[in-house]
């Protein structure tokens, strides 16, 4: 019979073995801190986080910058974290945490999550408050813990990528929040002035390993969290081992349709029944190719993932990532995405 401690000491060999970071818990913490994310104060985030350390008695560097040096303070960032057996935390919305893991992912090192977004997908997935208090203090005993991301080419995406309607809705409302400032009303201006013009059709080849079809949609959208497609009533038929955000990836296509038809779909999925709505078709896949059919002179197209917007060459290629990120998480957590992936 093993004891209990001797468990304890093969399971933390079995992380090390597994390829999981090393976090000393006596080296500093490093907070990356997006200074125009969101609508919350920066300094707001900053009491919040010093209000943790303080209560833990533990050790943290803020590092606050502009939106144009996310991507190279985040960088810079996990590189130390991984020099110094520490982890990243992202602090904002889901761009932010986007930019993070991205960092996190390419260097190896372990990331946490003080999430300040609307909806706060990723967080909720992997049982993080959202309350940024809440989360800020759980961080400090939570433990490094493997969870599924995707790519769409280069770009990693924690909760869903796109093409079609959904990219240019969110540029739309970028340009309008930028001309009219920040309002529910912009924001529905922006929705509606996409929808007069939902019409753009997408004229696709798609590729899943042996499978090849030519599709036409309005918007090609990829869910890698298993409660967003919950909550949209978009789960796809259970044809492949895991679950989307474990294991697999769900796809969900629309069909051109007539404005009017598209506000009923609207409703669909806000009601969370989207998968009930005519012209909707959803499937799961790891590993998926696509091609534009219409031949133009561009070699790129729109794309979003996690509500950042970008061009991407063609082909577009999307898959689930073999190497997974560490999450920092609550111990509760942990144990209930292993007890799911052994129900799998």
């Amino acid at each position: 019979m093993v004891s209990g401690l001797a468990a304890a000491g093969d399971r933390v060999e079995m992380s090390l073995a597994a390829g999981g970071p090393r976090l000393d818990r006596t080296a500093p913490l490093l907070f990356v801190i997006n200074a125009s994310s969101g609508t919350h104060d920066i300094d707001a985030k900053c009491e919040v986080i010093q209000s943790a350390l303080s209560l833990r008695g533990r050790q943290g560097e803020l590092l606050i910058c502009r939106p144009e040096e996310l991507q190279r303070v985040s960088a810079e960032a996990a590189a130390m974290a991984v020099a110094r057996s520490t982890a990243v935390i992202a602090v904002g919305g889901d761009g932010s945490l986007n930019t993070v893991a991205q960092a996190a992912h390419t260097a190896g090192c372990a990331m946490g999550v003080i999430p300040y977004g609307t909806f706060n997908y990723f967080a909720r997935t992997h049982g993080i408050p959202t309350d940024p208090a809440t989360a800020a203090l759980m961080l400090l005993d939570a433990h490094p813990n493997p969870v599924q991301v995707a790519a769409i080419n280069n770009r990693l995406f924690l909760v869903n990528a796109s093409l079609g309607l959904y990219p240019e809705l969110l540029q739309d409302r970028e340009a309008y929040k930028a001309r009219f400032g920040r309002s529910r009303w912009v924001a529905f201006v922006a929705a509606f002035t996409t929808l007069v013009r939902a019409q753009r059709r997408l004229r696709l080849h798609i590729e899943i390993g042996a499978a090849a079809r030519d599709v036409q949609t309005l918007t090609l959208f990829v869910g890698n969290n298993r409660l967003q497609l919950e909550q949209l009533g978009a789960e796809p038929a259970d044809t492949l081992t895991g679950a989307p955000g474990h294991g697999s990836m769900a796809a969900v296509m629309l069909r051109p349709i007539g404005t009017l038809a598209m506000i009923r779909l609207m409703l669909h999925g806000a009601m969370g029944r989207l998968g009930e709505a005519a012209g909707v078709e959803s499937f799961e896949f790891h590993h998926m190719v696509v091609r534009p059919r219409r031949v133009t002179t561009r070699k790129d197209v729109l794309v979003a993932f996690d509500g950042e917007v970008a061009r991407m060459r063609v082909p577009i290629e999307i898959r689930v990532l073999e190497s997974p990120l560490y999450l920092l998480q609550p111990r509760c957590a942990t144990d209930m995405s292993r007890g799911a992936e052994v129900d799998a």
